[in-house]
């Protein structure tokens, strides 16, 4: 296959994937909390799969809200319906997303691969709100000019140093739902 003819195959779905995302945003317009208080927060995430996947774990896991910084639009296809479920709430830079969690009382962790607290070792708030990077280049915004932001990491016992973005949130998530929701009877 040449290089032309791929580079339209690319262009192809990067289209279909911005037909999908315009239809079910008029779908998520009607979406509701989820069970749980907690948020998610993406800042500059890839278009591609992992944003897609995240919105599945947060509907599963009963999420609040999904809030996409610097993020136009994504593929909703591998979110498998739940785009239109779980609330999203778009930001062009962190600071207003952080304004409106700090205004309605959240705590803010930050999910950085150094850092030395584990997500296992914190009793998290009722209000938690988890922000994930950009899976190549970390942060959009300097955490040092955030006061009450937490830096917290998931346990990892082999050799890579960090974990797929989508499973960080999932695991998080779970963490989450693992210390505020009962287990089923």
């Amino acid at each position: 296959m040449g290089l032309r003819h791929r580079r339209r195959r690319i262009s192809e779905a990067h289209k279909l994937a911005i037909k999908r995302f315009r239809n079910q945003s008029r779908r998520n317009i009607l979406a509701e909390p989820g069970s749980n208080d907690f948020i998610i927060v993406l800042d500059h995430l890839k278009p591609r799969y992992n944003i897609g996947k995240i919105f599945r774990s947060a509907d599963a896991f009963g999420a609040n809200e999904v809030h996409l910084v610097g993020i136009d639009f994504f593929d909703p296809a591998p979110a498998m319906g739940s785009f239109k479920w779980v609330p999203a709430r778009f930001h062009d830079q962190f600071g207003t997303c952080y304004q409106y969690l700090e205004q309605r009382g959240y705590a803010v962790f930050i999910l950085d691969p150094s850092a030395p607290v584990f997500l296992s070792q914190v009793d998290l708030p009722r209000l938690s709100a988890f922000v994930f990077g950009h899976e190549e280049y970390g942060f959009s915004f300097d955490p040092d000019r955030y006061h009450n932001l937490t830096p917290i990491s998931i346990a990892q016992y082999g050799k890579v140093q960090s974990l797929n973005v989508s499973v960080a949130a999932s695991l998080t998530m779970y963490e989450y739902v693992r210390q505020h929701v009962p287990a089923p009877t």
